[in-house]
């Protein structure tokens, strides 16, 4: 018989730390990598993009060319007459499945939450500060995502595609883009610190 106790840690965080049989059951999360060596395998991980398929990484561009294919299967005409579809549907490709961007993202995903589970952090779980509801959380996760999307297109790509790939081959605008987003974030952080305490 395993008994499971629950003593409060430092941070104020209940732990449950479990005893007997179940204790090989119970999984402490792993802790993060470390960012440096991260940060050098993303770079070699880049670097094998370029040589494998000769173009960088990228994110916004998977789901331009899944929405420019849908909207030609719903709306052939409208699609053929706006120029931002017709530069995705005339690429080439046609089917955003033969699109290399929408494997990568695919991969992304997969690989992040097969990360994830490995080092035992798969759990559902809303992540909020304790003076934001989840409403409030959902809301501004959305409203974020979606700035973050306006911005990748006038910007012409999303920090994976401008600030990663063009950077890497150090492309001026990409490098503005990526200072810009820095600032910008930092400004943001401090204007909602207080939804975090």
């Amino acid at each position: 018989m395993s008994t499971i106790v629950t003593p409060v840690t430092p941070a104020g965080a209940a732990e449950a730390r479990v005893a007997g049989p179940a204790r090989a059951l119970a999984r402490v999360p792993d802790a993060y990598m470390n960012p440096y060596l991260a940060g050098v395998g993303l770079g070699l991980v880049l670097l094998a993009a370029y040589v494998v398929m000769g173009r960088g990484l990228g994110a916004s561009g998977a789901l331009s060319s899944f929405v420019a294919w849908s909207v030609d299967v719903v709306a052939p005409n409208h699609a053929q007459a706006n120029e931002f579809y017709r530069g995705y549907l005339n690429a080439g490709v046609g089917h955003p499945l033969k699109e290399w961007l929408v494997f990568e993202v695919l991969g992304v995903m997969a690989g992040g939450f097969l990360s994830g589970h490995l080092a035992g952090r798969t759990r559902r779980t809303i992540e909020r500060g304790p003076n934001v509801s989840v409403g409030a959380r959902f809301a501004y996760a959305f409203a974020g995502g979606a700035l973050m999307g306006i911005g990748a297109k006038l910007a012409r790509g999303c920090t994976s595609g401008q600030a990663l790939s063009g950077g890497a081959v150090l492309n001026a605008g990409s490098w503005a883009f990526m200072l810009m987003v820095f600032a910008g974030a930092y400004a943001m952080a401090w204007a909602v610190r207080r939804q975090w305490r």
